[in-house]
């Protein structure tokens, strides 16, 4: 029976059914044993409690606790190995009574299954969190983190993922991480629009083979026939995922002699697109004050150029205040060159995922993008009544076609003017998508900015918005469930350490001493009659 309030230890329908498709031995290797911190003790201790329930549930499934540390003459090669399968450690300061230590600690687990491996992350990365935060964090992610490695893995793929080409979309260089993430799941493959101009109809026939098409930032104006394609694939049910950028506005073009740069709207001819669908994208610039920071030279001492950080508002740094499953739970998001979204009544539900802060407001362009702005000084009255700009919007619903009472792009034997019921994600910043090249042009990981060291959740957001379009067991809606963990107050034990040692040890001892004295005391007088 689970007694608990928040029905901690209660595993959901939906990790039920993932469950009963172990058939055969699931080993789980957790690489979290040793000598951890309190907080990831009790991280340890829910993750075991997790996978007991699992166990207790399908025996096929069984797992171990591993300490990678624990022998110090195979520690490195250990280390190595864990490296190369993509087991980063982390290095967390220890606190004990004031007294700071460094400590390693591999929050990871690997799942095996029928010769197939997948890595299941234990705590989740909340940028700006205490480690407290964290681990509160990752054991509300602890099912679902396991669900959905263990539907990895029994599960064959059977979805579809078009990476529409053909527009000036980016590179695959520049959406690596996120192709390699979503292969997990996914079947993945490039879906270029050029060969729309001489068959459009055998190109959407095509295209209805994917569950999901994927616009990630295009750069070049779409064509009437191509529009025609995708409006058909929607109107049929086809999913969709739009990361567009409407102003021409890069970061790279700032870091020039004049440190600035003209921004100006870009003609991608979506607006009566999503105009039909029941969104505009302005041309415009969001500016927040809860922006990004940025590091920026300020001088010389020596021979060492001097750096300093910034905080950058044409970045904002956005948090959800919505509970729908997409956002719910993440921690912050980095937007670049923002676009604001408006929503139009037309019969479709809209569900704002993501807005600006409430000190933001929309800049027009063409403007000039200055580093310098960053000194600017601002007052709570420049933003009065202008925060809270949408910057990305899910649409369910069933569709209408823009080319509705409207004169074909090409002719179509089987238009539909409004058809069955679909969804789509509208962003206004084709750079959630994209993951930055180190020196070596090599993919750094989605979400991380070289330029801070910081890592956002831009991954999870992605993915997020992948298995809720696409996901038909419900993995999604376990992110949503809420747990209550209960910690330690540090502060509160330092404080009255010696207080606590005599509640917690000495008065149980004199509990037993006084019990045992009277027992001693009434025995003796009974039976010295």
């Amino acid at each position: 029976m689970d007694l608990t309030k928040d029905k901690r230890y209660t595993l959901s329908s939906t990790s039920l059914n993932i469950i009963e498709q172990v058939k055969n031995p699931l080993y789980i290797k957790v690489y979290m044993q040793g000598e951890l911190p309190s907080e990831f003790k009790r991280l340890q201790l829910e993750t075991r409690q997790m996978l007991e329930e699992f166990q207790g549930y399908n025996s096929n499934i069984v797992f171990e606790f591993i300490d990678p540390l624990e022998d110090e003459a195979t520690s490195m090669d250990n280390i190595k190995e864990l490296y190369r399968k993509g087991l980063t450690p982390i290095n967390i300061s220890v606190d004990d009574k004031g007294k700071q230590s460094q400590a390693m600690v591999f929050p990871w687990a690997i799942a095996v299954y029928d010769n197939k491996e997948v890595n299941i992350p234990l705590l989740k990365n909340i940028m700006g969190a205490s480690t407290t935060d964290k681990i509160i964090g990752s054991v509300q992610h602890l099912e679902y983190s396991t669900a959905d490695a263990l539907y990895k893995i029994t599960n064959y793929k059977q979805k579809k993922i078009a990476i529409i080409k053909g527009n000036g979309e980016l590179h695959e260089a520049y959406i690596a991480k996120f192709l390699l993430q979503t292969k997990e799941s996914y079947h993945i493959g490039p879906f270029t629009l050029d060969s729309v101009a001489k068959q459009p109809l055998n190109s959407l026939t095509e295209l209805k083979k994917y569950d999901l098409a994927i616009i990630a930032k295009p750069t070049e104006a779409f064509s009437e026939n191509e529009k025609q394609v995708l409006d058909q694939y929607i109107v049929n049910g086809g999913k969709t995922i739009w990361l567009i950028d409407q102003v021409v506005a890069e970061m790279d073009s700032l870091y020039s002699p004049t440190g600035s740069a003209l921004a100006f709207p870009r003609d991608l001819n979506l607006n009566d697109f999503f105009f039909k669908y029941g969104v505009r994208i302005y041309p415009d610039l969001v500016k927040d004050e809860q922006g990004s920071p940025i590091k920026l030279a300020t001088g010389e001492q020596g021979n060492a150029t001097q750096y300093q950080e910034f905080n950058w508002k044409f970045a904002p740094q956005v948090y959800s205040q919505s509970n729908h499953p997409i956002v719910k739970n993440l921690g912050g998001i980095k937007f670049d060159f923002a676009n604001a979204i408006d929503t139009l009544k037309n019969g479709i539900k809209k569900t704002v995922l993501l807005q600006s802060s409430p000190y933001s407001k929309r800049i027009g362009t063409p403007t000039e993008i200055n580093l310098n702005s960053v000194n600017e000084e601002t007052s709570p009255a420049d933003y009065l009544n202008k925060g809270h700009i949408p910057l990305a919007v899910l649409l369910e619903g069933k569709f209408h076609s823009m080319f509705e009472n409207r004169i074909l792009a090409f002719d179509q034997n089987n238009f539909q003017a409004k058809g069955k019921s679909s969804k789509m994600i509208v962003i206004s910043d084709g750079d959630i998508i994209k993951n930055q090249l180190d020196k070596n042009g090599i993919p750094v990981e989605l979400g991380y900015d070289q330029r801070s060291g910081n890592l956002y959740d831009n991954k999870d957001l992605l993915m997020n918005c992948v298995n809720y379009l696409l996901d038909d067991t419900g993995l999604i809606n376990i992110r949503s469930k809420d747990l209550d963990l209960p910690l330690l107050d540090k502060e509160k034990v330092y404080e009255n350490y010696t207080n606590i040692q005599l509640l917690t040890i000495g008065l149980p001892i004199a509990i037993l001493g006084v019990f045992g004295f009277l027992f001693s005391f009434l025995r003796k007088r009974k039976y010295s009659r």
